[in-house]
């Protein structure tokens, strides 16, 4: 009898195969959770599925959901880059639960995983640098700017070092000159893409992190009216963009970045900056997006951009490891965390010693959590712009 019900279990499991179609989104943000689709002509019970994923794309831990016919795969996107999923196998039970069918499919689909613009497309970006530089704030900083904007009648309650007193006599009336912060400025993107990049915080590498906030500054430097340029380098320098007005320097930069790879070589801070150097002889805002381990390493980074801070405004942004801090920050039981606590101390201590040593160059510096950079990274860029620091 039993022989009989694998038989009959098995025919009937024969008899019932599915047309499967699978789809996936063709473009995925870095850091973003999508799902891959597949669609079968009947609906099927107990589905599970496993998939042979490429190293830019990661399954999420969630389970996969089905929904009648349509089961829902989610996965992440880690790495940039065009990358092709592999063999999928479906696995289900037969009628009876006396056999398990595992088919196998390879579809020939790509994935492309790019850079995340999603702080661009929402508008909030563009909308925070407009309040800013042309809103309310714009007036409250009348005077203090440095182009000509407009003369208009001067009123009581204005300050009065903005009377132009020669066109007043010209006039016959008080006139007083409305300045505003200068455009036009050049400001260059330079990306670290050397072997500490490749350290993973938060789920994405930090050149990814640099990456997301460069291009979100891009776009903010595009709207306040500058030039933006973008250079990378690890080992010597790979890519340099001149500056360019309007919103196509975004787009070239967004297409020049997503070409980065993720290199293993150590990065050569000397040739770089002495490249950028000769590359940028007007006095330009470079936003420099790097990392070091200890002050060892760090000195030459200090001493190049020491050179570079003495005819540009640099703008240093460090991304540090949250879970960092927490080593050895809890009570010590034994010698191993008072171990982990010295160590860590020394870590932090040195860390902090760099950044000072920046700073008292001149040099902006942020240190920033992963999932603060494009906010501080953009306001940093505010406020270095309304002081009129380039």
């Amino acid at each position: 009898m039993l022989g009989i019900a694998a038989v009959v279990d098995l025919v009937l499991a024969l008899r019932v195969r599915p047309n499967v179609r699978i789809d996936a989104p063709a473009e995925v943000f870095v850091g973003q959770t999508a799902a891959l689709t597949i669609e079968c002509n009947r609906e099927l019970q107990g589905v599970e599925v496993a998939v042979d994923w490429p190293g830019g794309l990661t399954p999420e831990p969630r389970e996969a959901g089905m929904d009648g016919a349509f089961l829902s795969v989610p996965f992440r996107g880690v790495r940039r880059g065009m990358w092709e999923i592999g063999a999928i196998w479906l696995t289900w039970p037969s009628r009876f639960a006396l056999f398990e069918l595992v088919p196998s499919v390879t579809p020939e689909l790509s994935v492309a995983v790019v850079p995340d613009i999603r702080p661009v497309q929402s508008g909030e970006i563009t909308v925070r640098v407009k309040s800013e530089l042309y809103g309310v704030k714009e007036n409250a900083l009348i005077g203090e700017g440095s182009e000509f904007h407009q003369l208009r009648d001067f009123v009581p309650g204005m300050d009065i070092r903005s009377i132009d007193w020669k066109r007043s006599a010209r006039h016959r009336s008080l006139v007083a000159k409305d300045m505003r912060a200068e455009r036009n400025h050049h400001v260059v993107v330079c990306v670290d893409c050397g072997r500490l990049m490749r350290e993973e915080i938060g789920g994405l590498p930090k050149l990814d992190h640099a990456i997301n906030a460069a291009l979100a500054l891009a776009w903010a430097s595009a709207v306040g009216g500058d030039l933006t340029g973008f250079f990378a380098y690890d080992a010597r320098p790979r890519i340099y963009a001149p500056p360019e007005p309007g919103r196509l320097a975004f787009a070239r930069i967004r297409s020049l970045s997503a070409e980065i790879d993720y290199a293993g070589a150590e990065a050569n801070h000397t040739l770089a900056f002495a490249e950028l150097n000769a590359r940028s002889p007007r006095r330009s805002l470079l936003v420099v997006f790097s990392d070091f381990v200890d002050t060892t390493t760090a000195e030459l980074l200090v001493e190049n951009l020491g050179v570079l801070a003495r005819r540009h405004a640099i703008l240093f942004v460090a991304i540090r490891d949250p879970d960092e801090a927490k080593v050895g920050a809890g009570a010590a039981v034994g010698l191993d965390d008072v171990a982990r606590a010295v160590v860590r101390a020394d870590a932090l201590a040195e860390r902090r010693r760099v950044l000072e040593a920046l700073n008292r160059l001149g040099i902006t510096v942020l240190d920033c959590a992963p999932g603060t950079v494009t906010t501080r990274v953009i306001s940093a860029y505010l406020d270095l712009k309304l002081r009129e620091v380039i």
